[in-house]
């Protein structure tokens, strides 16, 4: 029998609704029957294309043994922390708090007033590796609630004061934060395989930004070759998809080799950018084929009819993870012939020991990743990938994450130059006005109707985007919305008196902590995005404005950054902005020149506005006029625009 997750629209809930256990939503309900019934409250925390999610639903969710436990003794309540990332934040701060550790599923214990006093990730069905069962937990929670309650509860309230502790501005955004991060890059930094630290590695893209900015603005070569290696280590690897295009979710050995295999959006908009930056930087077509293979991935496989993305696709396919990636080399025999095949099995590292469970995950660890021979053969692989089995897909549409893409089409379009990337990028900003916006507020998601009210990430994201359209066309209405989002995240999530920005707002439900996240984890939080978007607003419209806003910002941010500073690569970028701008390129021009200079080609790093003449910013000798400033020294007005 369906349980109350049956009416629900997210895919991660529905694929519980038919679970033995009697779940229900996030909801007031939920907590008024524990109230009624005195029983405690357990709360999993998911989504959809998480393998231990799966792992521990089919394992305990769907046991009707455990269920009659739950069922007899909690009130169980499913949670996607992806339509829920106020529920999932505050709650994963316990549960690190708990265990020094977290991620998802994540399973916790509350009170009926949503007090946590238990809490860890996931549990095994049977005892193993020195985890307690999820029975034997059951039991124990049980009865300690119903003998010694008391002693239960107790580092509830510890844990919950700890963490309610209001954080201040104490520290200044100092320029040799900038310095001190990048010596610690160098120390983490894996130089036979790329990326930082050992296994699991993760994309960490916004460090990689940092890296390449930092190189264009102090020309330290040791950190573009950082960000050379692991982005070039990271697309041979198997972390790439080499027949379908775009990246995993991270790799489970440090060679980039074994992804987890799923893909999630943000990951894949964030790459785009560092791709895009690196093409940029450097010029090298590999880097440039790496962004638009992916892009294509999204456009091709994560895009709704209406020009919005999906979330996901997941890890498992039949009922295996990685199987719908994974091939035998006589496959590719079978499908190529003896010839193409065995070459295209070289080429690709498929053999028949495999390096993964026996099969192969296709890499170019051993080939030259430049060699573009076989790109006329991947479409007949793709197919014969995709009539063996099928992905599951999240296909659901979220705010935040879908603003990343259209900056990430944005920066494409402008490094790459092709006009199907910005015309995707219009219309899937078309449709989150359309469908995600309801004339006041944001909201989070969209699928089967709209979810709850947008968080500080969704604003953030979308004001990012904004900026990113502006840059790409030059089109004033884009900047006009991105200064009334500045103006509504401020108004609805900014601390005034303490500094720094609140995940959610005050007409939200709330919780039993308020937080204001500034930790970049695989995707930057809201805080250190809306600091890189109150610099950039200063630089295009008012310094006066915004600069105090920013730089209020970047002092909140400096205490958190300077403990983990390679925990805060999206602050260090906003920071080297603030401090070390790029030029701002002021064009102006006449109206009946307008066409001519939006379509000028303009560094793609510089700041730039476009400004009808006026007093201020007269038209040199009747002509399309440039004046660019970097710091606080201006060039000469220039018909041509000088060297950058």
């Amino acid at each position: 029998m369906p349980n109350h997750l049956q009416h629900e629209t997210s895919p991660y809930l529905l694929q519980h609704a038919d679970n033995p256990v009697d779940w229900y939503p996030w909801s007031e309900e939920a907590f008024r029957r524990a109230r009624e019934e005195d029983k405690p409250v357990f709360l999993s925390i998911g989504y959809s294309t998480c393998h231990w999610c799966h792992v521990m639903a089919h394992e305990s969710f769907e046991d009707q043994e455990t269920a009659e436990l739950l069922n007899r003794w909690f009130i169980s309540v499913k949670v996607d922390r992806e339509e829920r990332p106020d529920v999932d934040s505050v709650y994963m701060a316990v549960c690190q708090a708990f265990t020094g550790g977290g991620g998802w599923p994540a399973s916790l214990f509350l009170t009926p007033e949503k007090r946590p006093f238990f809490a860890g990730t996931y549990f095994p069905k049977k005892r193993r590796g020195g985890m307690v069962s999820f029975g034997e937990l059951l039991t124990i929670i049980h009865e300690r609630w119903e003998r010694d309650r008391a002693s239960l509860l107790d580092p509830a309230e510890e844990i919950i004061a700890l963490l309610n502790q209001a954080k201040t501005a104490e520290d200044k955004a100092e320029l040799g934060m900038l310095e001190e991060a990048a010596g610690l890059y160098k120390r983490l930094f894996d130089r036979e395989n790329g990326g930082f630290g050992g296994a699991p590695k993760f994309p960490s893209s916004h460090n990689l930004l940092f890296l390449l900015a930092y190189y264009r603005r102090r020309g330290d070569q040791d950190c573009l070759e950082m960000a050379e290696r692991t982005l070039t280590q990271m697309y041979r690897g198997g972390l790439f998809d080499h027949i379908g295009g775009g990246f995993c979710r991270y790799s489970t050995d440090e060679r980039f080799l074994v992804p987890h295999f799923e893909k999630m959006l943000y990951d894949n908009a964030l790459l785009i950018l560092a791709y895009c930056e690196a093409y940029s930087v450097t010029r090298k077509r590999l880097y440039l084929l790496a962004a638009e293979r992916t892009t294509d991935f999204i456009l091709r496989e994560m895009t709704a009819p209406e020009g919005g993305f999906y979330s996901a696709l997941d890890a498992d396919s039949g009922g295996e993870e990685g199987k719908y990636y994974l091939f035998k080399p006589e496959e590719i025999i079978r499908l190529l012939g003896p010839e193409r095949g065995e070459s295209f099995n070289q080429h690709f590292d498929i053999t028949k020991a495999g390096n993964f469970e026996g099969k192969s995950i296709p890499n170019l660890l051993h080939s030259n990743p430049e060699d573009r021979s076989f790109d006329s053969l991947l479409e007949t692989i793709y197919q014969y990938r995709k009539s063996r089995c099928s992905l599951s897909l999240d296909d659901k549409i979220l705010t935040a994450w879908n603003a990343l893409v259209i900056a990430a089409l944005c920066r494409l379009y402008q490094v790459g130059g092709k006009q199907k990337y910005l015309d995707a990028a219009k219309r899937a900003d078309r449709f989150l006005w359309e469908t995600l916006w309801d004339g006041e507020n944001l909201h989070v998601s969209f699928r089967a109707g709209r979810g709850e009210k947008g968080f500080l990430d969704d604003y953030a994201a979308c004001l990012f985007a904004q900026l990113s359209l502006y840059r790409a066309t030059l089109e004033g209405a884009y900047l006009e919305r991105a200064e009334q989002l500045c103006r509504e995240t401020c108004e609805q999530f900014q601390d005034q008196e303490m500094g720094g920005f609140y995940l959610y707002g005050e007409e939200h439900e709330t919780l039993i902590l308020r937080p204001k996240e500034t930790y970049d984890a695989a995707q930057p939080s809201g805080n250190s995005l809306m600091a890189w978007n109150l610099v950039r607003l200063g630089q295009l419209i008012s310094e006066e404005h915004y600069g105090p806003l920013a730089e209020q910002q970047l002092d909140f941010l400096a205490a958190d950054a300077k403990q983990y500073p390679t925990g805060h690569a999206m602050f260090l970028l906003a920071l080297l902005d603030y401090r070390d701008p790029p030029p701002k390129v002021t064009v102006v021009c006449s109206d009946k020149n307008k066409a001519a200079c939006l379509s000028l080609e303009l560094p793609a790093e510089a700041a730039v506005v476009l400004q009808e003449p006026d007093g201020d910013y007269p038209l040199k000798n009747g002509k399309t006029t440039f004046y660019v400033c970097q710091g606080h020294s201006c060039q000469p007005p220039a018909n041509e625009l000088p060297n950058l």
